[in-house]
């Protein structure tokens, strides 16, 4: 009762102020009368992270193939080689400009930046699918990756459209669109790669396709794409855009949320910040280095996937078609959707995103070991034990990363969202852009080890994958991980 009587009349002296002809004003009066969840906007974000994502995993499935075909690779083993430096190309794009973009973001506004990033996804993906030679793709590649700056925006948009007791969901709709997108993408590839091979009805060999067998899967998440573009059209702007003078504009921007949570009423006072360095806020930074480390683990492990379960069970892998490791990322895509829509929030709240990532980390360390001794099953015992390890493996993977988000996002205001999501993304790509190199490296030594006794090739993969997630683990005690005040009590 008495939180009550004292938070009331700090209700009634502080009202919003809303400015004219400003679209985060707009979107900040429509929060205060529609307190229910903005739908239409959350669809708008699942449609746009899923069309920056296709592009990054559809090549998974047919990469292997696609680097043999260049005829870039000497030998067989050599093939997971060079198709770690395509991988490594996009991120490496992504590493040097995505701070940029999060920078433009925050002073011209989010749309502008969403819209030339999907605008390079409809360009560079459909190039990359005509890829004649290695050069091309890997150019390609780096392209897409320089332009396509959505990824910080996006998530810093999906706080701005939704009330705070929405949140966690905004949060958890922009991992599980990326974490469907790294599904949907594979199978994409998986199924549509090679169309002369798979479908010779529909796709002679001598059309367009019989030229360029990788070009149907690319082409689609270029239509795709466009179709998200025409809709950024009713995609409305968040940040605030006051044509007044300094003092008058910050005093407009010290906004006042009021957290409901049962009987108890919570204010944060949440004042403009924008001159603060972003580098010196230590509970940003380590919730980013965290981020960071499962990014890599995650990046690594994408590219390891699909080269172990395509290549042969001499070689310690498990024969598998491209069409039959984009069915084993379908099952995934829909067990995450699940997963993410109905279990994570009620276990987030239960725990918090501190507990909540330890879970996941541990139990994903224990899941990485039963990797290698799959190749011994026959099929179809080998398929059901690699998606029930794909299922749980990506679940743990998207729950950490969902996590992570929650804890960067409360850790700024909206200045410098875009900015600090940004500084998240570049670091990310930047550790990223050592893992498909990394990986494939590794995986064509481990292939020539195969027969060793001591850690055979594929045994050490999955070893070494392990290993980077224990130092995740590491990271989210203290004195590593600082968190916001409002999760200091995990």
């Amino acid at each position: 009762m008495a939180g009550g009587e004292a938070a009331a009349p700090l209700l009634e002296k502080k009202e919003a102020v809303y400015r004219e002809g400003c679209p985060g004003c707009a979107v900040e009066r429509r929060k205060a009368l529609n307190p229910g969840v903005p739908y239409k906007e959350f669809f708008h974000i699942w449609t746009i992270i899923l069309a920056s994502c296709l592009p990054v995993s559809s090549l998974f499935p047919f990469l292997y193939f696609m680097i043999r075909d260049l005829h870039i690779a000497k030998t067989v083993e050599d093939i997971g080689f060079y198709a770690g430096f395509v991988g490594t190309s996009y991120m490496l794009g992504r590493t040097l400009t995505s701070t940029a973009w999060g920078m433009v973001a925050d002073r011209i506004g989010r749309k502008p930046v969403i819209v030339l990033g999907i605008f390079s996804v409809i360009l560079f993906s459909a190039l990359f699918g005509l890829s004649v030679h290695y050069w091309m793709a890997i150019s390609t590649r780096f392209l897409l990756g320089s332009l396509n700056g959505i990824i910080g925006p996006i998530r810093a948009y999906a706080i701005e459209v939704c009330r705070p007791e929405h949140h966690a969901i905004a949060l958890s709709l922009v991992s599980t669109a990326w974490a469907i997108g790294l599904i949907v993408g594979p199978t994409i590839g998986g199924y549509l790669a090679q169309p002369t091979e798979k479908y010779p009805k529909l796709f002679p060999v001598d059309s367009l396709f019989g030229r360029f067998p990788y070009f149907l899967p690319c082409l689609c998440i270029s239509v795709f794409s466009f179709l998200v573009l025409i809709s950024c059209i009713w995609l409305p702007e968040t940040l605030h855009n006051h044509n007044t003078d300094k003092k008058e504009d910050q005093a407009s921007e010290s906004l006042t949320v009021i957290f409901s949570n049962s009987e108890e009423i919570v204010e944060h006072n949440i004042t403009s910040t924008t001159k603060n360095n972003v580098l010196k806020n230590w509970p940003l930074m380590s919730s980013i280095i965290l981020f960071c480390i499962v990014s890599f683990d995650d990046m690594a492990y994408s590219e390891i996937f699909s080269l172990w379960a395509e290549s042969d069970r001499k070689y310690g892998g498990l024969s598998f078609s491209s069409e039959d490791v984009g069915q084993v990322l379908a099952i995934t895509g829909v067990s995450i959707l699940v997963y993410q829509t109905f279990i994570f929030p009620r276990i987030n709240r239960v725990l918090g995103p501190i507990n909540t990532s330890r879970v996941a980390i541990s139990l994903s360390v224990v899941l990485l070991f039963t990797y290698a001794p799959i190749t011994h099953l026959s099929r179809p015992w080998s398929s059901i034990a690699v998606n029930i390890a794909s299922i749980l493996k990506n679940n743990f993977l998207i729950t950490i990363v969902t996590s992570s988000f929650i804890l960067q996002n409360n850790s700024v205001t909206q200045g410098q969202r875009a900015t600090a999501n940004g500084l998240g993304t570049t670091l990310m790509s930047f550790c990223k852009t050592f893992a498909p190199a990394g990986a494939g490296i590794v995986f064509s030594w481990a292939q020539k080890r195969q027969h060793v006794f001591f850690f055979p090739g594929d045994q050490m993969l999955f070893f070494l994958l392990a290993i980077v997630e224990l130092v995740g683990l590491v990271w989210t005690f203290k004195p590593f991980l600082v968190v916001p005040d409002q999760f200091s009590s995990n």
